[in-house]
């Protein structure tokens, strides 16, 4: 049997890191494919496939094999996560165990959420839940990858305020995403299949239009903090690395506002669907992204720290 090194290199965990972050984004898009295409039920039970097989067949057909497809990345994902795991406890870098035992815990946990979503018959609040606990796992394996490309977590590097305004920021895309789901719970798109002889989802009850407008409110305050926070941190002296991370944020936003307002006038087309769940992912990458560079490396000395006067000595 193969044995396995005594110490992983900084740059192996920071590639390992890199998938898991990718992977994890992946299953988002994935398993919209599933919902979109009406394949929530392609699997009518779990954690078998049917009462009889774990695998597909050919009865269940188009809509079995996206679902079992979906299923299957669900394993490649725990062996990124299991891989990243076993690289970070082989290494020195304690400070990434946490975040690399929370990445993987949270793969079981969505394959439990899945088969719950499942049994329940594609009860759309399980369904929110499944996409949010992805969300989460998203910015958790984002800042993983990015804390691996430096020493350690130093001090920050903004004043007191602008911190607090990158954590709102988050708070407000963390709304966002909330009622994202909940529009969708309640839109034509919930994962069901609309045939006679398949059980189909129930819709949230709540009127479509008006949450779709408190949506999109929430998204016009959250870019609008990222506008204050980019113009604060231009007009002050904050690091190229904040700078950065809350322009790229603002670009996602406003591309991301731009595809939701098309799909929604043009009907909710299939694609434009994905395209937006897509920008979600990102969202919160960036997102995670923004909050991760408001701290230095751990050698780095804090930018905003004031400046104390020498101490004469004799």
């Amino acid at each position: 049997m193969p044995v396995l090194p005594t110490s992983f290199s900084s740059a192996t965990i920071s590639r390992l890191a890199l998938a898991n972050a990718v992977a994890n984004g992946l299953i988002v898009v994935t398993g919209g494919a599933v919902r979109l295409t009406g394949s929530g039920l392609g699997c009518p039970t779990w954690p078998r496939c049917t009462s009889e097989s774990f695998t597909t067949t050919p009865e269940l057909a188009g809509h079995g094999v996206i679902e079992f497809g979906n299923r299957l990345l669900t394993f490649v994902l725990a062996a990124v996560a299991i891989a990243t795991v076993v690289a970070v406890w082989r290494s020195a870098r304690h400070d990434l165990r946490r975040l690399a035992a929370l990445t993987f815990i949270g793969i079981p946990a969505q394959a439990l959420l899945g088969g719950v979503t499942v049994l329940t018959g594609l009860n759309p609040w399980t369904v929110a839940a499944h996409f949010l606990v992805s969300a989460v796992l998203v910015a958790l394996a984002t800042t993983l990858w990015l804390r691996s490309r430096e020493p350690g977590v130093g001090e920050p590097l903004l004043r007191r305020p602008f911190v607090l305004l990158t954590w709102g920021i988050a708070a407000a895309t963390a709304a966002v995403l909330v009622l994202g789901t909940i529009v969708t719970g309640s839109g034509p798109h919930s994962g069901d299949v609309d045939e006679a002889d398949v059980p189909t989802g129930d819709r949230i009850g709540v009127d479509t239009e008006l949450i779709s407008q408190l949506h999109a409110d929430v998204v016009f305050l959250l870019i609008g903090l990222t506008v204050a926070l980019l113009v604060a941190l231009y007009a002050t002296d904050s690091p190229d690395r904040v700078r950065r991370a809350a322009r790229d944020l603002l670009v996602v936003q406003l591309a991301q506002g731009v595809v939701g307002y098309v799909q929604y006038f043009t009907e909710l087309p299939i694609a434009l669907v994905l395209l937006h769940m897509l920008g979600a992912v990102l969202i919160t990458a960036f997102t995670a992204r923004l909050v991760w560079s408001v701290r230095g490396p751990a050698s780095e000395v804090p930018l905003s720290a004031p400046s104390r006067p020498a101490v004469a000595t004799r």
